[in-house]
């Protein structure tokens, strides 16, 4: 009885020592919200500020934290953390804090600090249990080296993370994920290491290693990044952000689709536009979401959805990209310099990894926007499959007929013999129109919209091989048909039906066997198939009188039928050859078919292109780590493309030197071919319209391009400076053009010749970029400097490339308060070149007709207004009381001042007049998004 009660009041007389005779005198907080284990919370605590913390380990790891902490003092979160776990806290004299249980562990830890405690240390855990012996750590351990094999995946819905890196604390062992998430680490030293693990929008994780868990493949679960987070600051470690770029590679941008929401946007959160706001992507072009990477044109980029290739990426217009973030994963750009592994485009290469679907629990969610309409759902089927389903549907609301009024109305001015109206190079499909006499009325009944749908199935039959189906398919119908009344004057008030309907889509699906042989081998085996079409419908009707009084209709017009189909077969393999050498190695083959066909008036066939190539070969690289600061990656890739016979080798190497822990340089170089283009077909009047075609060694040469590039990255604790400079050697350009050939009399035949026009060019520039990387406070600043340039002899040598845009400045910055989000971009940019009429004039042939002749100014010579805007949003997380977040309310203003951005020029000709008009972007546009998960 005597002893209960003297441990009664020394467990008071402690818990009053903690609390008031001996308090804990410090001013750090902690910020965020944190599901884990105490222990992580304690390490997190010190991480932090300065205050040493001894506890077992053993015993708090097995206390859960499922809180949210608003800038509290660490002192106020200590005593709570042990007032809801039963424990208590014991300060010392030298302000060392106790975690305990009992009275007796005050003397215990003390003991065992003392007996375990490096000098100099900062603090000390202790990792045995109260049973188990204390070995010091001035033993010397007699193990081997010995190697590591795990997966790192989302701990919430068990999907894996590729390109994650898995760091050895203080030893400079490294290595990243893979698409599966698998990672190997080599000639580790102990099972006492520690492991960092940083993966884009996640919270960093420590991973302990012991003498058990290192005997079996490692499973490591990572959380989410919260927004309040980043006021934790850990040093030396990057913050998960929205956007990263890897100092440790060249031109290599990574992107979290979880936290698009943050982002000012016009419809939903978009992920190629978000690229957009980085340094040598291009941001004045609203209406694309296609990019425009380093002078390059969107043809020359390679996008990649779940490995098959993907050949139109937009949809609406370009509004919207044609990628469901719902249904993405990861998603990694090379801007240029790329690996071996990749080939076939000359610009970048956008890899996109599909979700696998939650393998823990079933999950429902949507987004709704005044545009779309978006849901999906992801479940696991049993304990070794996983499905995900996701679809999302345009519709017209208050957004939708903004957009659309700004080029689907046309008005006719009063003139002579006027010729249709159309735009300069970019305009939309179905823009403008006009050119008849009178006051015609116009009237405009749009009816376009899209949707997509996202299928994949997930089979792991056990740790060694993982099996997918992925399937997507996406169609925009784009239908701007309008109806003109002409005035009784000219035809008795007749009506012109004038149809302008686009229908254009992508469907693709691949089948992947991933396969772990070993420990140091791993294979991806891919089977793909991937088209891609585009039919328009520009035509008119009209109703006319024959000489008997009789109605006649008469049509005329232009349609347009692109296809393309590409079947592929690769394999890509992975050998961890040493602790700092991994070979990379792999074989591909592809069959193309491509058919063109352009017809008048729906009987009279001007094009019809039908042809098929195959293309095989196989690449090789080796990455290795010199020295603890060099790393370098050389790779060989030969590609056999059966329309020219011949053998195209493209060498690869990148290297990096790490001067300093801070300050990092980086150059690459290699070796680019295209053999499938989409090549511009320019009609000044009409409209620029491109096409898909294959490379046949004559008219159509392949292409290619030699990239340099060279930079640094210097990173300190909150903020990172990155400077690339660049340039690109273009090589055997095509552009493509018609040409009417014969006589206009009655009864004689006109053909129409096709000419491609070949030339070369370069695309040159440097880029600049600011990002503050921590605090509640982050974004970046980028400028850009650049020029691309183009020389054709059919158009009398160099002129700036369409694409051209010398100076573009970004700033892009976010805030962060509780459960807000504040964000804003501004965006400016030279105005891109252009071609246009300049006059027109008329003759008349020795049979007595006239023939309209029009002057147009030299190739590019006109330049577009600058570009500027502002956007802004703000976005409230929903959360539960349990503290997951269930969703999210945005709202955004895109174009806050209202500027008056030319999207195209468009020109009527009236009495030999070149009449001009500027078609718009979008001037200031509100939007509300909504997303909801169901659980």
């Amino acid at each position: 009885m005597r002893k209960e009660i003297w441990l009664i009041v020394i467990t008071i007389l402690i818990t009053y020592t903690a609390k008031a005779q001996r308090p804990l005198k410090t001013e750090a907080t902690i910020n965020g919200f944190y599901t884990t284990s105490m222990d992580k919370i304690l390490d997190t605590i010190m991480a932090g500020s300065d205050i040493k913390i001894v506890f077992d380990r053993s015993i708090l790891s097995k206390y859960d934290v499922v809180d949210r902490f608003n800038n509290e003092n660490v002192k106020d979160v200590i005593f709570q953390l042990c007032k809801t776990n039963k424990l208590y806290y014991w300060v010392d004299a030298d302000m060392t804090v106790y975690i305990i249980r009992v009275p007796e562990d005050v003397a215990r830890l003390k003991k065992m600090r003392q007996s375990m405690a490096a000098p100099n240390t900062k603090s000390f855990q202790i990792q045995k249990s109260e049973e188990q012996m204390v070995q010091t750590t001035t033993e010397k351990r007699k193990n081997e080296p010995f190697n590591i094999t795990g997966r790192i995946i989302d701990r919430a819905s068990g999907e894996s993370l590729p390109s994650a890196i898995v760091r050895v604390q203080h030893l400079g062992i490294s290595s990243s994920t893979n698409a599966d998430g698998y990672f190997t680490l080599i000639a580790v030293p102990s099972d006492t290491c520690k492991l960092d693990v940083n993966y884009v929008g996640y919270q960093r994780e420590t991973y302990y290693l012991n003498k058990d868990n290192i005997k079996k493949e490692l499973i490591i679960g990572l959380y989410p990044a919260l927004k309040t987070l980043n006021e934790v600051v850990i040093t030396d470690k990057r913050t998960e952000g929205l956007m990263s770029t890897d100092k440790r590679r060249v031109s290599v941008l990574q992107i979290s689709p979880s936290k698009l929401e943050e982002l000012p946007n016009i419809g939903e959160k978009d992920i190629l536009r978000s690229f957009q706001l980085m340094p040598g992507i291009s941001a004045s072009n609203e209406s694309s979401s296609g990019a425009y990477v380093r002078g390059g044109t969107p043809d020359q980029n390679l996008v990649l959805f779940d490995g098959f290739t993907v050949y139109q990426v937009d949809h609406l217009y370009g509004f919207f990209s044609a990628f469901n973030s719902n249904a993405v994963k990861d998603v990694t750009m090379y801007k240029g310099g790329f690996s071996a592994k990749y080939g076939g485009r000359l610009s970048s290469v956008t890899d996109i990894v599909g979700k696998e679907g939650n393998s823990k629990e079933t999950n429902i969610a949507g987004d709704l926007s005044l545009l779309s309409a978006n849901v999906f759902v992801e479940k696991p089927l049993n304990d070794k499959s996983t499905l995900l389903l996701a679809y999302r549907r345009s519709y017209q609301g208050p957004l939708y007929d903004k957009i659309f009024n700004k080029f689907n109305t046309s008005t006719a001015t009063a003139g002579g013999s006027g010729a249709a109206g159309g735009a300069g190079p970019g305009r939309p499909p179905g823009g403008g129109g006009g050119g008849f006499g009178g006051n015609a009325a116009s009237v405009s009944t749009p009816s376009s919209y899209f949707y997509d749908l996202n299928a994949k199935y997930t089979y792991a039959p056990d740790q060694k091989n993982r099996f997918s189906w992925s399937i997507y398919q996406g169609n925009d119908n784009l239908d701007n048909s309008r109806s003109l009344t002409l005035p009784s004057a000219i035809n008795s008030g007749r009506d012109i039906t004038m149809s302008d309907k686009t229908t254009y889509g992508n469907l693709g699906s691949s089948f992947k066997w991933s396969s772990k042989w070993s420990s140091k081998l791993y294979s991806n085996t891919l089977l793909s198939y991937s088209t891609y079409h585009s039919d328009r419908d520009n035509s008119s009707k009209v109703t006319v009188q024959d000489e008997d009084g009789n109605d006649e209709e008469i049509s005329t017009g232009t349609f347009e039928k692109n296809k393309l189909k590409d079947f592929s077969l690769k394999s890509d393999w992975e050998y961890q050859m040493g602790a700092k050498v991994k070979v990379l190695f792999g074989g591909f083959a592809s069959r193309q078919h491509v058919t063109y066909e352009s017809s008048q008036s729906d009987t009279s066939k001007l094009i019809d292109q039908n042809t098929s190539a195959i293309t095989s070969g196989a690449y090789g690289e080796l990455e290795s780590d010199l020295t603890d600061k060099i790393q370098v990656k050389g790779g060989l890739r030969s590609t056999l493309y059966d329309q020219t016979g011949k053998l195209y080798f493209e060498p690869r190497f990148s290297a990096t030197y790490t001067l300093t822990d801070k300050l990092t340089l980086k150059a690459s170089t290699g070796k680019f071919y295209q053999f499938t283009n989409r090549v511009l077909r320019e009609d000044i009047l009409s409209g620029s319209r491109d096409f898909w075609v294959l490379s046949n060694g004559t008219s159509i040469p392949v292409s290619s391009a030699n990239h340099y590039i060279a930079g640094l990255s210097y990173e300190t604790g909150q903020f990172l400076v990155d400077i690339e400079g660049y340039y690109k050697q273009l090589d055997n350009l095509s552009e493509y053009s018609q040409r009417l050939t014969g006589s206009r009399r009655p009864g004689q035949n006109v053909t129409l010749e096709e000419h491609f026009y070949n030339g070369s060019g370069y695309a040159k520039g440097l880029e600049f970029m600011l990002q503050k990387t921590r605090g509640k406070y982050t974004g970046w600043i980028s400028y850009t400097l650049a020029n691309a340039t183009n020389n054709f002899d059919a158009y009398g040598g160099e002129f700036p490339a369409s694409q051209d845009t010398r100076h573009e400045f970004k700033s892009v910055n976010l805030y962060h308060y509780g459960k807000w989000t504040f964000s804003a971009t501004w965006i400016f940019a030279t105005g891109k070149p252009y071609t246009a009429p300049l006059s027109s004039y008329t003759v008349d042939d020795y049979s007595g007709n006239s023939r309209t002749f029009l002057t147009i100014s030299g190739k590019n010579a006109l330049r577009m207004p600058d570009y500027h805007r502002l956007d802004a949003s703000i976005t409230y997380d929903l959360i539960k009381v349990d503290s997951r977040k269930t969703g999210s309310i945005g709202f955004s203003l895109f174009n806050i001042y209202n500027r008056s951005n030319v999207w195209y020029k468009q020109y009527n000709i009236v009495n030999n007049q070149v009449v001009t008009s500027n078609v718009n972007y979008l001037g200031l546009t509100p939007n509300i998004t909504l997303s909801l998960k169901w659980k």
